[in-house]
């Protein structure tokens, strides 16, 4: 049996979608089962037994893993989101789960320059301790986030920054669900570390231009300094501090260290990852 714990969330949403398309069944963690059961497809809700599970409740978690082999860890960046992870991971271990993919970010390294990659490696680190057998993936900048940009977009048109002509990264959680679900249900990918990318980088300046072409009018790109980028974001879009911090910390990552597409997802998946241009243009109606 494989649980998905953070099953509210794109990733792992996206995984209990793929885990159903294999025709694999599993438990869905939520603080809210009935709510999470109602948006589910039918085809997933029918693999799909959802039980409520707290992160902060061991109990409630190691009810939720009895019984079962596999853990698919996902959890929303916040400041608990290290001491959550951790009790997760003793919880499976002490329930006897034997597999466990946890959703890592880049630079997950004890010295990066990014506060919740910092963390990720201090759970990394955690899981490779335990035992257990432990696979990591790291995806890259989901477009799936590009969306909070809408509202700037529609409303005047701008979009502001802080990486100049840098390039990132963009992959689709549903490619991030569908390379979960491959390394879930197939022993031999168990184990490993994969990054996750789509099939090309962009700048902010390139993305722009890409959405005002789709948009048939001028999308702009205001690169401002990491503490401008900051102020916008809190005093602006009333991000909480610790969240605009994190978005100017994986901006400015991504002017230090050159991002370029990965040939990973396509590996695991058989696949070519879905392309920026077809996610945009889906969504276009977000941005109007």
């Amino acid at each position: 049996m494989i649980v998905v714990m953070g099953a509210g969330g794109a990733t792992g949403g996206a995984t209990l979608r793929s885990l159903a398309a294999l025709g694999a069944p599993s438990r869905a963690l939520s603080r809210d089962p009935a709510r999470l059961a109602a948006g589910l497809d039918d085809r997933t809700l029918a693999l799909t037994k959802t039980l409520p599970a707290d992160a902060a409740d061991p109990d409630s978690l190691r009810a939720a893993f009895r019984g079962a082999h596999q853990l698919f860890l996902t959890m929303a960046n916040g400041p608990h989101q290290v001491q959550h992870e951790l009790a997760a991971i003793d919880a499976a271990v002490e329930s006897g789960v034997e597999h466990i993919v946890k959703i890592s970010a880049p630079a997950a390294e004890p010295d990066s320059p990014v506060a919740v990659s910092r963390g990720h490696h201090l759970v990394e680190e955690r899981l490779r301790a335990s035992g257990v057998t432990a696979t990591v993936l790291r995806p890259y900048a989901f477009m799936q986030k590009l969306l909070l940009l809408a509202p700037g977009i529609a409303a005047a048109g701008v979009v502001h920054g802080a990486m100049g002509q840098a390039r990132c990264n963009y992959v689709d959680a549903r490619d991030i669900g569908d390379a979960a679900a491959e390394v879930l249900t197939r022993p031999e990918l168990a184990g490993a570390t994969y990054p996750l990318t789509g099939g090309r980088a962009y700048s902010y300046p390139e993305l722009t231009g890409l959405l005002g072409e789709l948009l048939g009018r001028p999308v702009r790109y205001l690169d401002l300094p990491p503490a401008g980028l900051h102020a916008h974001l809190v005093e602006r879009a009333g991000m909480p501090p610790w969240l605009a911090s994190h978005v100017v910390e994986i901006q400015q990552l991504a002017v230090v260290r050159r991002e370029a597409p990965d040939d990973t997802l396509a590996h695991l998946t058989g696949r070519a990852p879905r392309t920026l241009e077809a996610f945009l243009q889906e969504s276009l109606h977000r941005f109007r």
